[in-house]
């Protein structure tokens, strides 16, 4: 059973966790929307009293989650992060060259400044060095395009032990894999983006890592708190119009659909199997869509000095302003960092991060919108009439 200190016990007091459970902060990938997860992260280190990786027992991360994960685990507060990540969105997102384009001459940046940034950093430190440092057990995922498989660049100690296969890889270089986005950056090697798998989300391969597999017998499945951050979803709507008929090249539509798609239905499938019975953990996600709608459901905080935007207050965002913020915008930083802050402020008021944020009827995240069109279809889809209509 896990021993806590005086600051440790203050820490699971103040966020209502059970004192024999052990805790796993899981973060999502999203590029620059990291920035966002950030001021949640600020926010919950402020109501514990004490860093992250001084009361987390495990972290993982995918893409820009695994570059704030792996910063925790070696044993940087939230807001040291924050000042980190401002500098290394400012190094990465630059293009190669004056002709790199994703789609027509990817890459379309270059990794060397990042790379030199991590360096100047983390030095050459392992990932059990970094373990043996904090204590923070540690997964970063990865895709391995040669082997064809997820990778998990894991590092546990049990019972003084440290087994793990990556156990003497470089902290930055397994930062670097993980957010080798394909057409954004090239592979590292072999690896690519851990987002190009099914676990942009990785709170389930955190969860088998930590109670079957690597941290088996530290980790019991009922005993554990988990954090799950996202860094705000898109909620994409095609009409059938536009499915037909999409504007521009089909493949550039439907590959840039797919890719976005595929990655938030397997987040919310597991998302629905943590708030199933199947799981008996205290879990919590925090999560919002980056749609008026949700922005509606935020207080009404003054957004005045954010010059990529026109609006003074988040109610006052539109379609325009909030559609299409995709990994490397950097242009909407600062409105990130502002739709953070407010989501931390409904946070705040709802339940202080002591509580999964979710629409108890419907076990859906309470800040992530939905359609709801199944009663509009349902009638339709029930007559002969209308699927013999349609364009085959």
């Amino acid at each position: 059973m896990k021993t806590l200190t005086p600051a440790q016990q203050k820490a699971y007091q103040n966020l209502n966790i059970d004192t024999s459970h052990r805790v796993i902060l899981s973060l999502d990938g999203g590029g620059v929307r990291g920035i966002l997860t950030l001021q949640l992260l600020k926010k919950i280190e402020e109501i514990a009293g004490i860093p992250c990786y001084q009361f987390c027992d495990m972290v993982a991360g995918t893409s820009t989650g695994a570059i704030i994960a792996g910063l925790i685990a070696f044993g940087k507060t939230a807001a040291e992060i924050e000042q980190l990540y401002i500098q290394f969105v400012t190094k990465v997102f630059i293009r190669k060259s004056l002709l790199a384009n994703r789609f027509i001459n990817p890459p379309a940046y270059d990794k060397k400044n990042y790379r030199e940034a991590l360096k100047s950093v983390l030095g050459d430190i392992t990932l059990e060095q970094t373990n043996r440092k904090t204590g923070v057990d540690m997964m970063i995922t990865a895709k391995d395009v040669t082997d064809n498989e997820e990778t998990f660049f894991n590092c546990f100690e049990v019972n003084g032990e440290i087994k793990n296969v990556f156990k003497d890889a470089l902290l930055r270089t397994v930062m670097e894999a993980t957010m080798s986005a394909p057409t954004y950056f090239s592979p590292l090697e072999r690896f690519i983006d851990g987002g190009t798998t099914t676990y942009n989300n990785p709170s389930l391969a955190a969860l088998l890592e930590a109670i079957c597999y690597s941290g088996k017998g530290k980790y019991q499945a009922d005993k554990i708190t988990m954090f799950s951050l996202g860094t705000g979803t898109k909620v994409l709507s095609v009409t059938p119009d536009q499915a037909a008929s999409p504007t521009g090249p089909d493949a550039y539509f439907w590959l840039n659909y797919v890719m976005d798609e595929s990655g938030q239905d397997a987040s919310s499938m597991q998302t629905d199997v943590f708030r199933s019975p199947l799981l008996q953990l205290n879990y919590r996600r925090f999560q919002i869509s980056l749609n008026c709608e949700a922005m509606q459901l935020l207080p009404d905080n003054d957004i005045s000095g954010i010059h990529a935007v026109n609006a003074n207050r988040i109610s006052g965002l539109t379609k325009e302003d909030l559609n299409g913020i995709s990994m490397d915008d950097v242009s909407k930083f600062d409105l990130l960092k502002a739709i953070g802050q407010a989501m931390t402020d409904y946070i705040m008021k709802e339940n202080k991060f002591t509580k999964d944020l979710n629409n108890t009827p419907t076990h859906r995240d309470e800040l992530v919108t939905a359609f709801y069109g199944v009663k509009k279809i349902q009638p339709l889809i029930s007559q002969a009439g209308w699927v013999n209509g349609l364009p085959s």
